[in-house]
């Protein structure tokens, strides 16, 4: 019963694990949207094309791992 038990914990640790890193995920991204849509009304293109490179490393870096 102990190692079932054990093979249960570390499952529901690593769920959980997925769902924070995917909240995290989805924080950034957000963010990176906002800060985009700030720099385009503002019409910053520097600011505009580091924070889309940004958000493209994050998607493909997420990609990666899935």
């Amino acid at each position: 019963m102990g190692k079932m038990y054990a093979s249960y914990e570390a499952m529901l640790s690593l769920y959980a694990e997925l769902v924070l890193d995917e909240s995290v995920r989805k924080h950034k991204e957000q963010l990176l949207y906002s800060e985009i849509d700030i720099a385009l009304a503002k019409r910053d293109k520097k600011t505009f094309l580091a924070l889309t490179n940004e958000l493209r490393l994050l998607r493909k870096t997420y990609e990666m791992i899935s």
